[in-house]
Protein backbone atom coordinates (compact mmCIF):
# COMPACT_ATOMS: atom_id res chain seq x y z
CA UNK A 1 0.00 0.00 0.00
CA UNK A 2 1.40 3.73 -1.13
CA UNK A 3 1.55 5.95 1.88
CA UNK A 4 0.63 9.74 1.30
CA UNK A 5 1.61 11.94 0.81
CA UNK A 6 4.79 11.18 -1.03
CA UNK A 7 7.99 13.63 -0.65
CA UNK A 8 8.56 13.31 -4.48
CA UNK A 9 6.39 12.05 -7.24
CA UNK A 10 8.16 10.00 -9.42
CA UNK A 11 6.74 10.35 -12.95
CA UNK A 12 6.83 7.92 -16.13
CA UNK A 13 5.93 9.61 -19.36
CA UNK A 14 4.04 7.59 -21.96
CA UNK A 15 4.92 9.40 -25.65
CA UNK A 16 7.61 11.26 -26.31
CA UNK A 17 6.18 13.72 -29.05
CA UNK A 18 5.91 17.99 -29.24
CA UNK A 19 3.77 18.11 -26.07
CA UNK A 20 5.59 15.59 -23.89
CA UNK A 21 8.07 18.04 -24.69
CA UNK A 22 5.97 20.67 -23.49
CA UNK A 23 5.77 19.00 -19.82
CA UNK A 24 8.99 18.73 -19.42
CA UNK A 25 10.03 22.59 -19.85
CA UNK A 26 6.89 23.18 -17.54
CA UNK A 27 8.52 20.98 -14.69
CA UNK A 28 11.62 22.75 -14.45
CA UNK A 29 8.80 25.39 -12.36
CA UNK A 30 7.10 22.03 -10.21
CA UNK A 31 8.53 21.19 -7.26
CA UNK A 32 8.50 17.61 -5.14
CA UNK A 33 8.89 15.66 -8.87
CA UNK A 34 11.12 13.40 -10.82
CA UNK A 35 10.64 12.54 -14.29
CA UNK A 36 12.05 8.13 -14.03
CA UNK A 37 10.96 6.77 -16.86
CA UNK A 38 9.84 6.77 -20.82
CA UNK A 39 8.30 4.75 -23.16
CA UNK A 40 7.37 5.05 -26.33
CA UNK A 41 7.64 3.22 -29.98
CA UNK A 42 10.51 5.29 -31.59
CA UNK A 43 13.82 4.15 -29.30
CA UNK A 44 15.51 7.46 -30.97
CA UNK A 45 13.07 9.30 -28.88
CA UNK A 46 13.49 7.63 -25.89
CA UNK A 47 17.03 8.36 -26.08
CA UNK A 48 16.48 12.32 -26.98
CA UNK A 49 13.81 12.19 -24.24
CA UNK A 50 15.98 10.54 -21.41
CA UNK A 51 18.85 13.17 -22.29
CA UNK A 52 16.59 16.33 -22.20
CA UNK A 53 15.54 15.19 -18.81
CA UNK A 54 18.85 14.78 -18.03
CA UNK A 55 20.10 18.36 -19.31
CA UNK A 56 16.56 19.72 -17.43
CA UNK A 57 17.90 18.13 -13.94
CA UNK A 58 14.49 16.44 -13.33
CA UNK A 59 15.58 13.38 -11.83
CA UNK A 60 17.54 9.95 -13.37
CA UNK A 61 15.42 8.67 -16.30
CA UNK A 62 15.13 5.61 -17.81
CA UNK A 63 14.22 4.26 -21.28
CA UNK A 64 11.76 1.47 -21.41
CA UNK A 65 11.93 -1.07 -24.50
CA UNK A 66 7.85 -2.02 -23.61
CA UNK A 67 5.37 -0.33 -21.92
CA UNK A 68 4.88 -3.07 -18.83
CA UNK A 69 8.21 -2.82 -18.45
CA UNK A 70 7.79 0.89 -17.39
CA UNK A 71 4.34 0.08 -15.71
CA UNK A 72 6.25 -2.13 -13.45
CA UNK A 73 8.92 -0.24 -12.68
CA UNK A 74 9.95 0.24 -9.42
CA UNK A 75 10.27 3.86 -9.26
CA UNK A 76 7.26 5.07 -11.01
CA UNK A 77 4.34 6.44 -8.80
CA UNK A 78 2.20 7.84 -11.99
CA UNK A 79 2.14 7.97 -15.89
CA UNK A 80 1.63 10.64 -18.17
CA UNK A 81 -0.39 9.13 -21.29
CA UNK A 82 0.88 11.84 -23.81
CA UNK A 83 0.76 8.96 -26.92
CA UNK A 84 -1.37 9.84 -29.88
CA UNK A 85 -5.16 9.80 -29.45
CA UNK A 86 -5.46 6.29 -31.18
CA UNK A 87 -3.12 4.51 -28.47
CA UNK A 88 -4.48 5.83 -25.24
CA UNK A 89 -7.39 3.38 -24.62
CA UNK A 90 -4.55 0.69 -25.13
CA UNK A 91 -2.24 2.33 -22.77
CA UNK A 92 -4.71 2.10 -20.19
CA UNK A 93 -6.44 -1.26 -20.84
CA UNK A 94 -2.20 -2.26 -20.02
CA UNK A 95 -2.73 0.20 -17.37
CA UNK A 96 -5.38 -1.82 -15.83
CA UNK A 97 -4.42 -5.29 -16.71
CA UNK A 98 -0.79 -4.86 -14.79
CA UNK A 99 -2.07 -2.99 -11.55
CA UNK A 100 -4.83 -5.51 -11.46
CA UNK A 101 -2.31 -8.37 -11.83
CA UNK A 102 -0.21 -7.11 -9.36
CA UNK A 103 2.74 -5.85 -11.46
CA UNK A 104 2.37 -2.36 -10.89
CA UNK A 105 2.25 -0.26 -7.73
CA UNK A 106 1.94 3.05 -9.63
CA UNK A 107 -1.30 4.64 -8.20
CA UNK A 108 -2.28 7.76 -10.25
CA UNK A 109 -2.84 8.35 -14.13
CA UNK A 110 -2.72 11.88 -16.03
CA UNK A 111 -3.91 11.76 -19.75
CA UNK A 112 -3.62 14.95 -22.37
CA UNK A 113 -6.52 16.34 -24.45
CA UNK A 114 -8.94 14.48 -25.33
CA UNK A 115 -9.36 12.15 -23.50
CA UNK A 116 -10.48 9.51 -26.10
CA UNK A 117 -11.80 9.78 -29.55
CA UNK A 118 -15.63 8.72 -28.92
CA UNK A 119 -18.00 8.50 -25.97
CA UNK A 120 -17.68 4.60 -25.89
CA UNK A 121 -13.91 5.12 -25.61
CA UNK A 122 -13.89 7.95 -22.72
CA UNK A 123 -16.66 5.79 -20.87
CA UNK A 124 -13.69 3.28 -20.76
CA UNK A 125 -10.85 4.49 -20.12
CA UNK A 126 -13.10 6.36 -16.80
CA UNK A 127 -14.08 3.05 -15.68
CA UNK A 128 -10.06 1.48 -16.15
CA UNK A 129 -8.81 4.37 -13.88
CA UNK A 130 -11.42 3.56 -11.35
CA UNK A 131 -11.68 0.15 -10.99
CA UNK A 132 -7.66 -0.03 -10.87
CA UNK A 133 -7.88 2.24 -7.95
CA UNK A 134 -6.21 5.66 -9.53
CA UNK A 135 -6.67 9.01 -8.97
CA UNK A 136 -7.02 10.32 -12.38
CA UNK A 137 -6.48 13.66 -13.84
CA UNK A 138 -7.39 14.98 -17.62
CA UNK A 139 -4.61 17.49 -18.61
CA UNK A 140 -6.46 20.44 -19.98
CA UNK A 141 -3.93 22.91 -19.88
CA UNK A 142 -5.90 25.82 -20.49
CA UNK A 143 -7.85 25.41 -17.31
CA UNK A 144 -4.62 26.46 -15.93
CA UNK A 145 -3.47 29.23 -18.61
CA UNK A 146 -1.98 32.24 -16.30
CA UNK A 147 -4.50 34.94 -17.61
CA UNK A 148 -7.34 32.10 -17.20
CA UNK A 149 -6.48 31.72 -13.39
CA UNK A 150 -6.15 35.44 -12.84
CA UNK A 151 -9.14 36.46 -14.60
CA UNK A 152 -11.68 34.10 -13.36
CA UNK A 153 -10.18 34.95 -9.93
CA UNK A 154 -10.99 38.72 -10.19
CA UNK A 155 -14.59 38.47 -12.03
CA UNK A 156 -16.23 35.65 -9.93
CA UNK A 157 -14.50 38.06 -6.58
CA UNK A 158 -15.20 41.19 -7.59
CA UNK A 159 -17.93 41.37 -10.14
CA UNK A 160 -20.01 38.44 -9.93
CA UNK A 161 -20.55 38.68 -6.28
CA UNK A 162 -22.13 41.99 -6.37
CA UNK A 163 -24.03 41.73 -10.08
CA UNK A 164 -24.68 38.35 -11.07
CA UNK A 165 -23.30 35.26 -12.23
CA UNK A 166 -21.17 35.57 -16.36
CA UNK A 167 -23.54 34.36 -18.43
CA UNK A 168 -21.39 34.31 -21.63
CA UNK A 169 -17.75 31.94 -22.34
CA UNK A 170 -16.79 32.52 -26.00
CA UNK A 171 -13.66 30.89 -26.82
CA UNK A 172 -11.44 30.86 -30.38
CA UNK A 173 -8.16 28.91 -30.98
CA UNK A 174 -6.86 28.85 -34.30
CA UNK A 175 -2.83 27.98 -35.89
CA UNK A 176 -2.10 26.82 -39.48
CA UNK A 177 -2.10 22.74 -38.92
CA UNK A 178 -0.87 20.26 -36.59
CA UNK A 179 2.83 18.74 -36.49
CA UNK A 180 2.14 15.17 -37.15
CA UNK A 181 0.46 12.93 -39.69
CA UNK A 182 -2.01 11.50 -37.39
CA UNK A 183 -3.70 14.51 -36.43
CA UNK A 184 -4.64 15.25 -39.82
CA UNK A 185 -5.95 11.27 -39.81
CA UNK A 186 -10.17 11.86 -39.07
CA UNK A 187 -9.60 7.08 -37.85
CA UNK A 188 -6.78 8.32 -35.78
CA UNK A 189 -7.16 11.50 -34.48
CA UNK A 190 -11.08 11.06 -33.91
CA UNK A 191 -12.06 14.15 -36.33
CA UNK A 192 -10.50 17.02 -37.62
CA UNK A 193 -9.84 20.23 -35.74
CA UNK A 194 -13.22 20.08 -34.05
CA UNK A 195 -11.78 16.90 -32.06
CA UNK A 196 -8.33 18.29 -31.40
CA UNK A 197 -9.02 21.89 -30.89
CA UNK A 198 -12.69 22.36 -29.59
CA UNK A 199 -11.96 20.34 -26.96
CA UNK A 200 -9.82 23.30 -25.47
CA UNK A 201 -12.21 26.09 -25.82
CA UNK A 202 -15.53 23.99 -24.26
CA UNK A 203 -13.58 23.03 -21.49
CA UNK A 204 -12.23 26.44 -20.70
CA UNK A 205 -15.16 28.40 -21.03
CA UNK A 206 -17.18 25.67 -19.29
CA UNK A 207 -14.82 26.74 -16.22
CA UNK A 208 -14.79 30.28 -16.86
CA UNK A 209 -18.80 29.80 -15.97
CA UNK A 210 -18.66 27.33 -13.21
CA UNK A 211 -18.56 29.22 -9.89
CA UNK A 212 -15.16 28.63 -7.88
CA UNK A 213 -15.44 25.72 -5.70
CA UNK A 214 -18.61 24.30 -7.19
CA UNK A 215 -18.81 20.77 -9.43
CA UNK A 216 -18.54 21.14 -13.19
CA UNK A 217 -21.52 18.81 -13.69
CA UNK A 218 -23.03 21.94 -11.86
CA UNK A 219 -23.65 23.46 -15.14
CA UNK A 220 -25.87 21.16 -17.04
CA UNK A 221 -25.76 20.98 -20.92
CA UNK A 222 -28.91 21.42 -22.35
CA UNK A 223 -28.30 21.75 -26.56
CA UNK A 224 -25.28 21.87 -29.01
CA UNK A 225 -25.13 23.16 -31.87
CA UNK A 226 -22.43 22.47 -34.62
CA UNK A 227 -20.62 23.17 -38.25
CA UNK A 228 -18.01 21.96 -39.32
CA UNK A 229 -16.47 23.46 -43.37
CA UNK A 230 -13.04 22.51 -45.03
CA UNK A 231 -12.10 25.98 -45.59
CA UNK A 232 -8.19 25.52 -46.64
CA UNK A 233 -6.71 22.35 -46.79
CA UNK A 234 -8.93 20.34 -49.42
CA UNK A 235 -7.93 22.90 -51.87
CA UNK A 236 -5.91 21.26 -54.22
CA UNK A 237 -2.84 22.98 -53.55
CA UNK A 238 -2.63 22.17 -49.96
CA UNK A 239 -3.86 19.02 -50.59
CA UNK A 240 -0.90 17.95 -52.68
CA UNK A 241 1.76 19.87 -49.86
CA UNK A 242 0.09 17.81 -46.80
CA UNK A 243 0.85 14.42 -48.91
CA UNK A 244 3.93 15.98 -49.68
CA UNK A 245 4.71 16.57 -45.73
CA UNK A 246 3.28 13.63 -44.34
CA UNK A 247 3.02 10.88 -47.17
CA UNK A 248 -0.03 8.85 -49.32
CA UNK A 249 -1.83 7.89 -45.55
CA UNK A 250 -2.40 12.30 -45.31
CA UNK A 251 -4.95 12.60 -48.73
CA UNK A 252 -6.78 15.38 -48.65
CA UNK A 253 -8.36 15.29 -51.85
CA UNK A 254 -10.16 12.06 -51.05
CA UNK A 255 -10.22 11.64 -47.47
CA UNK A 256 -10.29 15.25 -45.58
CA UNK A 257 -11.25 15.99 -41.75
CA UNK A 258 -12.40 19.19 -41.23
CA UNK A 259 -10.46 22.30 -40.77
CA UNK A 260 -13.19 24.40 -39.15
CA UNK A 261 -15.60 24.33 -36.70
CA UNK A 262 -17.84 26.17 -35.00
CA UNK A 263 -20.09 25.62 -32.00
CA UNK A 264 -22.52 26.58 -29.74
CA UNK A 265 -23.58 25.10 -26.19
CA UNK A 266 -26.44 26.19 -24.17
CA UNK A 267 -25.90 25.50 -20.30
CA UNK A 268 -27.91 25.91 -17.11
CA UNK A 269 -26.91 26.65 -14.03
CA UNK A 270 -28.19 25.25 -10.61
CA UNK A 271 -31.00 28.06 -10.25
CA UNK A 272 -32.18 27.67 -13.72
CA UNK A 273 -30.55 30.53 -15.05
CA UNK A 274 -29.44 30.10 -19.08
CA UNK A 275 -25.33 30.12 -20.09
CA UNK A 276 -23.71 30.36 -23.19
CA UNK A 277 -20.79 28.82 -24.97
CA UNK A 278 -19.79 29.98 -28.42
CA UNK A 279 -16.80 28.20 -29.65
CA UNK A 280 -14.90 28.50 -33.15
CA UNK A 281 -11.02 26.43 -33.71
CA UNK A 282 -9.58 26.40 -36.88
CA UNK A 283 -6.44 24.96 -39.19
CA UNK A 284 -6.53 27.81 -41.52
CA UNK A 285 -5.29 30.37 -39.82
CA UNK A 286 -2.16 32.41 -41.23
CA UNK A 287 -0.50 34.86 -38.50
CA UNK A 288 2.18 35.17 -36.08
CA UNK A 289 1.32 31.81 -34.48
CA UNK A 290 -1.03 29.97 -32.40
CA UNK A 291 -3.69 32.28 -31.23
CA UNK A 292 -6.45 31.90 -28.15
CA UNK A 293 -8.79 34.49 -27.83
CA UNK A 294 -11.33 34.02 -24.90
CA UNK A 295 -14.10 36.12 -23.53
CA UNK A 296 -15.97 36.14 -20.18
CA UNK A 297 -19.46 38.69 -20.49
CA UNK A 298 -21.99 39.13 -17.18
CA UNK A 299 -24.39 41.95 -16.26
CA UNK A 300 -22.04 44.62 -15.41
CA UNK A 301 -18.46 43.16 -17.04
CA UNK A 302 -16.42 41.79 -19.14
CA UNK A 303 -12.99 39.60 -19.49
CA UNK A 304 -10.84 39.84 -22.74
CA UNK A 305 -7.50 37.52 -23.56
CA UNK A 306 -6.24 37.26 -26.99
CA UNK A 307 -2.86 35.20 -26.87
CA UNK A 308 -0.96 37.14 -29.27
CA UNK A 309 -1.59 40.42 -27.70
CA UNK A 310 1.94 39.81 -25.65
CA UNK A 311 3.91 43.13 -23.79
CA UNK A 312 7.44 41.45 -26.09
CA UNK A 313 7.36 41.69 -29.85
CA UNK A 314 10.42 41.60 -31.69
CA UNK A 315 10.85 43.25 -35.10
CA UNK A 316 13.50 41.20 -37.47
CA UNK A 317 14.37 42.92 -41.03
CA UNK A 318 14.77 41.50 -44.33
CA UNK A 319 18.52 41.18 -43.71
CA UNK A 320 18.20 39.37 -40.94
CA UNK A 321 18.02 35.44 -42.25
CA UNK A 322 17.18 32.26 -40.13
CA UNK A 323 15.84 29.19 -40.76
CA UNK A 324 12.31 27.98 -40.15
CA UNK A 325 11.31 27.27 -36.41
CA UNK A 326 9.35 28.04 -33.06
CA UNK A 327 11.44 29.79 -30.93
CA UNK A 328 9.06 32.83 -30.09
CA UNK A 329 5.58 31.52 -30.32
CA UNK A 330 4.38 27.71 -30.87
CA UNK A 331 3.30 27.55 -34.83
CA UNK A 332 5.28 30.37 -35.64
CA UNK A 333 4.83 31.35 -39.43
CA UNK A 334 7.56 33.88 -40.45
CA UNK A 335 11.25 34.24 -39.43
CA UNK A 336 11.22 37.69 -39.92
CA UNK A 337 8.87 41.38 -39.28
CA UNK A 338 7.62 42.27 -36.21
CA UNK A 339 6.57 39.28 -33.84
CA UNK A 340 4.98 38.64 -30.95
CA UNK A 341 7.35 37.04 -28.16
CA UNK A 342 5.85 34.71 -25.70
CA UNK A 343 8.41 34.49 -22.86
CA UNK A 344 7.12 31.40 -20.81
CA UNK A 345 5.41 29.49 -23.18
CA UNK A 346 4.56 26.77 -20.51
CA UNK A 347 3.83 28.95 -18.24
CA UNK A 348 1.48 31.02 -20.18
CA UNK A 349 -0.57 28.00 -21.71
CA UNK A 350 -0.77 26.31 -18.46
CA UNK A 351 1.46 23.81 -18.37
CA UNK A 352 3.45 24.45 -15.28
CA UNK A 353 0.26 25.18 -12.93
CA UNK A 354 -1.98 22.24 -14.83
CA UNK A 355 1.68 20.10 -13.64
CA UNK A 356 2.00 21.72 -10.41
CA UNK A 357 -1.12 20.93 -9.59
CA UNK A 358 -1.66 17.47 -10.47
CA UNK A 359 1.95 16.62 -8.95
CA UNK A 360 0.77 18.06 -5.65
CA UNK A 361 -2.80 16.36 -5.96
CA UNK A 362 -1.16 12.74 -6.84
CA UNK A 363 1.23 13.24 -4.26
CA UNK A 364 -1.24 13.98 -1.53
CA UNK A 365 -4.30 11.73 -2.87
CA UNK A 366 -6.59 14.33 -3.26
CA UNK A 367 -9.03 14.67 -6.27
CA UNK A 368 -7.77 17.03 -9.13
CA UNK A 369 -9.74 19.97 -10.65
CA UNK A 370 -9.73 18.07 -13.80
CA UNK A 371 -10.77 14.02 -14.07
CA UNK A 372 -11.21 11.92 -16.19
CA UNK A 373 -14.69 12.78 -15.17
CA UNK A 374 -14.46 15.89 -17.14
CA UNK A 375 -12.63 14.28 -20.10
CA UNK A 376 -15.42 12.31 -20.77
CA UNK A 377 -18.07 15.28 -19.89
CA UNK A 378 -16.05 17.07 -23.43
CA UNK A 379 -15.92 14.35 -25.52
CA UNK A 380 -19.64 13.76 -25.01
CA UNK A 381 -20.07 17.64 -25.71
CA UNK A 382 -17.76 17.13 -29.19
CA UNK A 383 -19.71 13.90 -30.31
CA UNK A 384 -22.94 15.91 -29.69
CA UNK A 385 -21.43 18.85 -32.00
CA UNK A 386 -20.54 16.13 -34.83
CA UNK A 387 -23.87 14.68 -34.54
CA UNK A 388 -25.46 18.29 -35.25
CA UNK A 389 -23.09 19.07 -37.97
CA UNK A 390 -24.07 15.99 -39.34
CA UNK A 391 -28.06 16.27 -39.21
CA UNK A 392 -27.98 19.79 -39.94
CA UNK A 393 -29.98 20.57 -36.83
CA UNK A 394 -29.75 21.28 -33.04
CA UNK A 395 -28.86 18.01 -30.69
CA UNK A 396 -30.52 18.48 -27.55
CA UNK A 397 -29.31 16.51 -24.19
CA UNK A 398 -29.83 13.82 -22.61
CA UNK A 399 -28.64 11.90 -26.13
CA UNK A 400 -28.10 8.79 -25.68
CA UNK A 401 -27.43 8.37 -29.24
CA UNK A 402 -24.08 9.71 -28.51
CA UNK A 403 -22.94 6.31 -26.85
CA UNK A 404 -22.06 4.61 -30.03
CA UNK A 405 -21.58 7.96 -32.59
CA UNK A 406 -18.28 8.00 -34.31
CA UNK A 407 -17.99 11.06 -36.22
CA UNK A 408 -18.04 10.55 -40.67
CA UNK A 409 -14.72 12.01 -40.74
CA UNK A 410 -13.87 8.96 -38.63
CA UNK A 411 -15.33 6.21 -40.02
CA UNK A 412 -13.14 3.60 -41.08
CA UNK A 413 -14.17 3.21 -45.04
CA UNK A 414 -16.09 6.52 -44.87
Amino acid sequence: MTILPKQTLRVGFVGTGFIAHFHLKSLIGVRNVEVTGVYSRNPENRARFVSEVEALDLGECRAHESLESLLSAGDVDAVWILSPNYTRLDVMRTLHREIKAGRSKIFAVACEKPLARTVAEAREMLHLAEDAGLNHGYLENQVFCTPVLRGKEIIWRRAASTTGRPYLARAAEEHAGPHEPWFWQGDKQGGGVLSDMMCHSVEVARHLLTAPGAPRNSLKVKSVNGTVANLKWTRAGYADELRRRFGEDVDYRRRPSEDFARATVALEDEEGNELMIEATTSWAYVGAGLRIQLELLGPEYALEYNSLGTGLKIFLSRAVQGTEGEDLVEKQNAEQGLMPVLEDEAGVYGYTDENRHMVECFRKGIKPLETFEDGLAVVEILMGLYRSAEIGATLHFPAPELEDYVPVVARTGA
